[in-house]
């Protein structure tokens, strides 16, 4: 089975790296160390701080296989490809929404990297995926659980 190419900007690429590396070095040795201290108590039959760390150490473990999954797959964006102004994976776009005025910035990531609370938007999601190759100017309709959204593109920019 082929694995799905994940996109990441060049700074969820950093970002996926460094959490990695933290719970290989760090994470992992602090929950063998945990899981000693409370073999340590004597029976793990009734022992709850050994069963909390065996938990956390199998959710580090996924989590580091998911990183390393992610990783194996990804391709990182080099949004110089992309004309100036064109909506694509790591630029921002400045919307306006066509029923209310309200005007807000969110910027386009690969799904690994999505943060809705951060504006960072995937480009998989139904949003995301009406920006995509779109330009200032353009007006977007995009259909999701709630009805119909209307946006129209006010600006297109690289990072910073």
């Amino acid at each position: 089975m082929t694995q799905k190419e994940v996109l990441l900007t060049p700074e969820g690429l950093k970002k996926l790296e460094k959490e990695l590396e933290y719970l290989k070095t760090v994470k992992r040795r602090e929950i063998a160390q945990r899981i000693k201290q409370a073999l340590e108590f004597g029976d793990i039959t009734e022992n709850s701080e050994y069963d909390d760390a065996k938990n956390e150490q199998a959710f580090i473990e996924g989590r580091i296989l998911t990183l390393e999954r992610i990783l194996r797959n990804a391709r990182v964006i080099d949004d110089e490809e992309h004309a100036e102004g064109e909506a694509v994976v790591g630029r921002w776009v400045t919307l306006k929404d066509l029923e209310t005025g309200e005007v807000f910035e969110y910027k386009i990531v690969g799904s690994a990297e999505a943060d809705p609370m951060h504006a960072k938007i995937s480009n998989e999601s139904p949003v995301g995926k009406a920006l995509i190759g779109k330009t200032p100017g353009a007006e977007i309709i995009v259909d999701v659980a709630d009805g119909i959204l209307r946006y129209q593109i006010l600006d297109v920019r690289r990072e910073g």
